[in-house]
């Protein structure tokens, strides 16, 4: 395989598609680095695995040599992307955006190589435009293929209401490539119009068309729906080791391969084939499998001890291998007449709510220092220091404080 394949089949891995693949090659034989651009609208304080799939991307990017455009889009963050939405997005105030930004400046060197790493805010250049401008901007594309977006087109159709200024996105988000002189933008699959819109924008302009790499939506920890903070199916690239390390475990195996391919770096697809075909075979337990991905991510987000303290506390409290002094305590704060069981366990974010928890009792499904929790009367008081299990792999080591 020569140098261009190799670059190829590392920038195809895990991707949906890529328009132009040729223009790609074209581009990669220059030999001189490519500009990637990638951008994100500041809507969450915080990152999540989801949005690790396009910053895993943009790091093998740079290990190939190219310079990595991480655009904030505070500008767009203001006006709202519909996309994947049936309403209309309400639009961030400027201290939110702000606000956000900052910390998504500092995630992002979680995964990406700080020193190799263009950080751009598209207000730079929007901030300067005039109303004239943002007219000639908006002149350049028709309603009707506005409404070509599947999003839009929905909407019209079942007479939901369509804001002015939510056709003014895909417009922005292109014209940032014209700022940014990209060679190639990267984006989820549900960003594929804006994207395109992009390359149009730049044949306008004068420009090269960038070439358009669309990367998969992560499935988050139900398996089903993409990742996402508001559905709480998501792992945040800020929590604690030991929570990095207890959600990977709890995820279905059919998902762990989707995972291994879209967020990985330590294991290549011919080894995620050996693996895949280990376990089918029984030669593999894919709980092994599913602990090599958590050590990996753990130690991407924290650090090699963080990781290992973390899996040791899984072990301890999952498999009874292990002193459960290892994970990390929380409080839990209790009235001074105490809390009962059922209520304790909802406090702590075992279960959703103390009907659940009184259901899991009943079942015999959680435990208090690994001893089966029968009394559902029990009142725990300030002070109490344990881990609380429900069911196999949801567990926490708590302390009770006074409210």
């Amino acid at each position: 395989m020569s140098e261009l394949e190799r670059a190829l089949a590392t920038i195809a891995r895990g991707a949906d598609e890529i328009i132009k693949r040729e223009d790609l090659a074209e581009r990669l034989k220059q030999g001189r680095p490519l500009r990637i651009k990638a951008g994100f609208d500041p809507t969450a304080p915080d990152l999540h695995l989801g949005h690790t799939v396009l910053l895993n991307k943009m790091r093998q990017f740079q290990d190939l040599g190219h310079q990595v455009i991480f655009l904030i889009g505070d500008f767009t963050g203001m006006i709202g992307d519909p996309t994947g939405k049936n309403v209309t997005r309400k639009p961030l105030s400027r201290d939110d955006v702000l606000a956000n930004a900052e910390t998504y400046a500092e995630q992002v060197y979680k995964v990406l190589d700080r020193e190799k790493t263009e950080l751009r805010f598209n207000s730079e250049w929007f901030g300067k435009m005039s109303a004239a401008d943002m007219i000639r901007l908006a002149a350049q594309h028709t309603v009707a293929r506005m409404l070509e977006r599947d999003d839009f087109t929905k909407r019209y159709a079942a007479q939901q209401p369509i804001a002015i200024h939510e056709f003014l996105y895909p417009l922005v988000q292109g014209y940032d490539s014209v700022a940014l002189q990209a060679d190639v933008e990267l984006g989820g699959t549900d960003q594929k119009f804006n994207l395109l819109m992009g390359r149009a924008l730049q044949e306008h302009h004068g420009q090269p068309p960038q070439v358009v790499l669309t990367m998969p939506l992560l499935e988050g920890l139900d398996g089903v729906n993409k990742m996402s903070k508001s559905l709480g199916n998501y792992i945040g690239i800020n929590e604690p080791a030991i929570d990095i390390v207890t959600k990977t475990m709890k995820i279905g195996d059919e998902l762990m391969w989707r995972w291994f391919e879209l967020l990985s770096f330590d294991v290549s697809l011919d080894e995620l084939a050996r693996m895949k075909h280990g376990v089918a075979s029984g030669a593999l337990n894919p709980r092994d499998v599913k602990l090599r991905l958590a050590r990996e991510l753990a130690t991407r987000f924290h650090d090699a001890t963080a990781a290992e303290q973390a899996i040791a506390g899984w072990h301890a409290v999952v498999r009874g291998e292990g002193d459960t002094s290892l994970l990390p305590q929380s409080d839990v704060t209790v009235p001074a007449e105490g809390m009962r069981l059922a209520a304790l366990l909802t406090a702590a974010g075992l279960t959703a709510s103390n009907s659940e928890a009184n259901r899991k009792l009943k079942e015999r499904a959680v435990r208090i220092d690994a001893e089966v929790a029968e009394d559902a009367q029990r009142v725990f008081h300030a002070g109490f220091e344990g881990v609380l299990q429900v069911g196999k792999r949801n567990f926490a080591r708590v302390r009770l404080v006074l409210a």
